[in-house]
Protein backbone atom coordinates (compact mmCIF):
# COMPACT_ATOMS: atom_id res chain seq x y z
CA UNK A 1 0.00 0.00 0.00
CA UNK A 2 2.91 2.55 0.97
CA UNK A 3 4.60 1.75 -2.54
CA UNK A 4 1.23 2.53 -4.42
CA UNK A 5 0.75 6.09 -2.33
CA UNK A 6 4.57 6.89 -3.32
CA UNK A 7 4.03 5.84 -7.09
CA UNK A 8 0.71 7.75 -7.05
CA UNK A 9 2.71 10.64 -5.49
CA UNK A 10 5.84 10.40 -8.26
CA UNK A 11 3.02 9.72 -11.37
CA UNK A 12 0.44 12.17 -10.45
CA UNK A 13 3.40 14.75 -8.96
CA UNK A 14 4.94 14.86 -12.37
CA UNK A 15 2.68 14.94 -14.32
CA UNK A 16 1.09 18.29 -12.26
CA UNK A 17 4.36 19.72 -12.46
CA UNK A 18 4.10 19.32 -16.64
CA UNK A 19 0.59 20.58 -16.70
CA UNK A 20 1.42 24.05 -13.96
CA UNK A 21 4.67 24.15 -16.72
CA UNK A 22 2.30 24.28 -19.79
CA UNK A 23 -0.23 26.39 -18.18
CA UNK A 24 2.55 28.88 -17.85
CA UNK A 25 4.19 28.48 -21.07
CA UNK A 26 1.47 28.10 -23.04
CA UNK A 27 -1.34 30.29 -21.47
CA UNK A 28 1.20 32.52 -19.94
CA UNK A 29 3.82 32.56 -22.14
CA UNK A 30 1.29 33.69 -25.49
CA UNK A 31 -0.33 36.21 -23.52
CA UNK A 32 3.49 37.46 -22.67
CA UNK A 33 4.70 37.59 -26.25
CA UNK A 34 1.55 39.64 -26.90
CA UNK A 35 2.27 42.58 -24.68
CA UNK A 36 4.49 45.33 -25.57
CA UNK A 37 7.83 44.44 -24.23
CA UNK A 38 8.47 46.88 -21.27
CA UNK A 39 4.28 45.51 -20.76
CA UNK A 40 5.74 42.35 -19.94
CA UNK A 41 8.88 43.28 -17.65
CA UNK A 42 6.19 45.29 -15.95
CA UNK A 43 3.78 42.48 -15.59
CA UNK A 44 6.64 40.33 -14.26
CA UNK A 45 7.96 42.61 -11.86
CA UNK A 46 4.61 42.79 -10.28
CA UNK A 47 3.18 38.75 -10.23
CA UNK A 48 6.31 36.92 -10.65
CA UNK A 49 5.48 35.74 -7.13
CA UNK A 50 2.12 34.47 -8.00
CA UNK A 51 4.08 32.12 -10.33
CA UNK A 52 6.44 30.97 -8.21
CA UNK A 53 4.61 29.80 -5.64
CA UNK A 54 2.82 26.71 -7.85
CA UNK A 55 6.40 25.32 -8.57
CA UNK A 56 7.92 24.66 -5.32
CA UNK A 57 4.40 22.84 -3.79
CA UNK A 58 3.97 20.69 -6.38
CA UNK A 59 7.59 19.91 -7.32
CA UNK A 60 8.38 18.47 -3.52
CA UNK A 61 5.68 16.34 -3.41
CA UNK A 62 7.23 14.71 -6.93
CA UNK A 63 10.39 14.47 -5.37
CA UNK A 64 8.87 12.48 -2.46
CA UNK A 65 7.22 10.58 -4.58
CA UNK A 66 10.29 9.41 -6.39
CA UNK A 67 12.40 8.69 -3.92
CA UNK A 68 10.00 6.77 -2.23
CA UNK A 69 8.94 4.81 -5.75
CA UNK A 70 12.87 4.16 -6.25
CA UNK A 71 13.54 3.17 -2.81
CA UNK A 72 10.89 0.37 -2.97
CA UNK A 73 11.45 -0.67 -6.19
CA UNK A 74 15.25 -1.35 -5.49
CA UNK A 75 16.17 -4.64 -7.20
CA UNK A 76 12.90 -5.00 -9.18
CA UNK A 77 12.50 -4.92 -12.64
CA UNK A 78 10.71 -1.52 -12.29
CA UNK A 79 13.99 0.39 -11.10
CA UNK A 80 15.16 1.60 -14.24
CA UNK A 81 12.08 3.13 -15.48
CA UNK A 82 11.81 4.99 -11.90
CA UNK A 83 15.38 6.09 -12.30
CA UNK A 84 14.55 7.46 -15.19
CA UNK A 85 11.41 9.43 -14.32
CA UNK A 86 14.16 10.38 -11.96
CA UNK A 87 16.71 11.58 -14.26
CA UNK A 88 13.95 13.78 -15.99
CA UNK A 89 12.65 15.45 -12.36
CA UNK A 90 16.02 16.05 -12.00
CA UNK A 91 16.85 17.71 -14.99
CA UNK A 92 13.56 20.19 -14.50
CA UNK A 93 15.23 20.93 -11.39
CA UNK A 94 18.56 21.88 -12.50
CA UNK A 95 16.98 23.88 -15.18
CA UNK A 96 14.73 25.44 -12.77
CA UNK A 97 17.72 26.42 -10.39
CA UNK A 98 20.83 27.12 -12.98
CA UNK A 99 18.03 29.12 -15.41
CA UNK A 100 14.52 30.13 -14.09
CA UNK A 101 14.94 31.65 -10.69
CA UNK A 102 17.94 33.84 -11.50
CA UNK A 103 16.41 34.55 -14.89
CA UNK A 104 12.92 35.00 -13.03
CA UNK A 105 14.71 37.36 -10.41
CA UNK A 106 15.97 39.42 -13.61
CA UNK A 107 12.95 39.98 -15.58
CA UNK A 108 11.71 40.57 -11.98
CA UNK A 109 13.61 43.07 -11.02
CA UNK A 110 12.38 46.06 -12.71
CA UNK A 111 16.48 46.87 -14.08
CA UNK A 112 16.40 45.14 -17.41
CA UNK A 113 16.20 47.00 -20.73
CA UNK A 114 13.60 46.01 -23.35
CA UNK A 115 16.37 44.44 -25.66
CA UNK A 116 17.54 42.36 -23.72
CA UNK A 117 13.48 41.75 -21.93
CA UNK A 118 12.45 40.63 -25.34
CA UNK A 119 15.13 38.38 -26.10
CA UNK A 120 15.16 36.73 -22.29
CA UNK A 121 11.53 36.18 -22.81
CA UNK A 122 12.09 33.87 -26.18
CA UNK A 123 15.09 32.37 -24.62
CA UNK A 124 12.87 31.18 -21.34
CA UNK A 125 10.30 30.11 -23.16
CA UNK A 126 12.31 28.04 -25.47
CA UNK A 127 13.75 26.28 -22.24
CA UNK A 128 10.91 26.36 -20.62
CA UNK A 129 9.06 23.66 -23.21
CA UNK A 130 11.77 21.37 -22.98
CA UNK A 131 11.59 21.86 -18.93
CA UNK A 132 7.24 20.86 -19.76
CA UNK A 133 8.93 17.52 -22.40
CA UNK A 134 11.14 16.59 -18.94
CA UNK A 135 8.42 16.30 -16.83
CA UNK A 136 5.72 14.74 -19.48
CA UNK A 137 8.60 12.11 -19.65
CA UNK A 138 9.56 11.79 -15.48
CA UNK A 139 5.24 10.47 -15.38
CA UNK A 140 5.39 8.50 -18.72
CA UNK A 141 8.36 6.45 -17.22
CA UNK A 142 6.31 6.45 -13.87
CA UNK A 143 3.57 5.07 -15.81
CA UNK A 144 5.82 2.67 -17.54
CA UNK A 145 7.03 1.51 -13.84
CA UNK A 146 3.82 0.26 -12.48
CA UNK A 147 3.31 -1.51 -15.35
CA UNK A 148 6.89 -3.18 -15.51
Amino acid sequence: MIKTAFNILAICGAAGFAGVMLSIGVTLGGYWRSLPTQAFLDWFAANNQFVSRSIPLIFMSTLFGLIGSVWLSWGGPELKFWLLSAACIFVVAVLTFAFFVPTNAALASGAMDETTGASKLNQWLTIHYFRIGFGMAAAVFGCIAIKA
